[in-house]
């Protein structure tokens, strides 16, 4: 699959900028909160009036939104995710009223106050908060999620979230439930993509070697370290059994050749997984439709693809190319792009 190119404006409403209109907050400590923002496409299913924008215009997007502002708009791909993140924070909250250590859900909609008003009725008709004007940066933002490439593109323009990711919607959707349950890819998603580098110059023998040398050096921080990190510190607030988040990896790389490295480095971070699959490059998708998970993060198309086939929600997770105007997607393992 070839890298898409990311176009220099987008030909759609435009859902981020540099000042969104809006952001529904759940909760105000960003320096102690795991902050996800997320667009109202993600979060909300605006596919009609998506298409309604492209079709008729902006000044008929507006009408249609203000007739509709009391109607709540349908959950859209990032919404069972979403969801199971308030779930975790009830469950702290029960326990530890006090705790400032919770989710801080962001939705960001950069749409006039006039067309805007159906994006904060429909927060407030699935208790996702109130509005809040301010900054990004500001909020310390560690994810985010948008259903748009040129939201994604723009961000690792601008470097202004770590990491973007283009979140993609399934053929189907699996019933949401709780615990939230998070799948991370390994290479160039969890970890840095420094084997990855190997294995295209060198091959797959190269890569193998590489990592008998490396074994007892963990490897480098990838873009959703932070966020996973931050999962894990508050899955420790909890006994394993009653734990409303569990963390699954779920990597392309063998558990014989290439799996003791990523183990070792997950213990020298002290970030526990609750199940880790190495699938020596077979398919992901009959064990994610196993995992059934709410969010699982790839850098390669392919497994995202696989992903959406067996109705999980995904998220692409892309690295910048050489002149950073292009995010780039990964290989499958045994081809000439990444581990994955």
């Amino acid at each position: 699959v070839n890298p898409p190119v990311c176009a220099e404006k987008p030909s759609t409403p435009a859902l981020l900028s540099p000042n969104p209109s809006y952001f529904l907050v759940l909760q105000k400590d960003p320096s102690k909160a795991l902050v996800i923002a997320v667009t109202t496409r993600a979060i909300f299913n605006l596919e009609e009036e998506h298409k309604l924008y492209l079709e008729k215009g902006k000044e008929e997007y507006i009408r249609h939104q203000q007739a509709n502002q009391d109607k709540p708009l349908p959950p859209g791909t990032a919404f069972a995710f979403i969801q199971a993140a308030q779930y975790v924070n009830e469950k702290i909250l029960e326990s530890t009223p006090a705790e400032k250590d919770l989710f801080d859900i962001l939705v960001l909609s950069n749409n006039s106050p006039e067309s805007g008003a159906r994006i904060i009725n429909s927060a407030k008709h699935y208790g996702k908060g109130n509005p809040s004007p301010g900054y990004l940066k500001s909020h310390g933002v560690k994810l985010f999620l948008s259903a748009d490439r040129t939201d994604v593109c723009n961000a690792l323009r601008r470097g202004e979230f770590s990491p973007p990711s283009h979140i993609r919607k399934p053929t189907t959707l699996f019933p949401s439930s709780t615990p939230l349950r998070v799948v991370f890819d390994g290479d160039a998603v969890l970890f840095s993509d420094e084997t990855d580098k190997v294995f295209r110059e060198q091959g797959l023998e190269g890569a193998m070697q590489y990592e008998r040398a490396m074994e007892a050096v963990p490897m480098g921080e990838g873009p959703l370290k932070a966020f996973a990190m931050h999962l894990g510190k508050m899955r420790k607030k909890f006994s394993q059994e009653k734990s409303p988040i569990r963390t699954y990896l779920v990597t392309a790389r063998s558990g014989r050749d290439m799996g003791i490295r990523a183990i070792k480095t997950l213990r020298e971070w002290g970030l526990a997984i609750d199940e880790a699959f190495f699938m020596d490059g077979a398919p992901k998708g009959p064990i994610l439709a196993q995992i059934q998970p709410h969010i699982f993060f790839d850098d390669g198309l392919h497994n995202i693809q696989g992903a959406q086939n067996v109705g999980v929600p995904s998220a692409w997770v892309p690295s910048c190319s050489a002149q950073g105007t292009e995010p780039v997607e990964g290989k499958p393992f045994g081809g000439k792009g990444r581990i994955s």
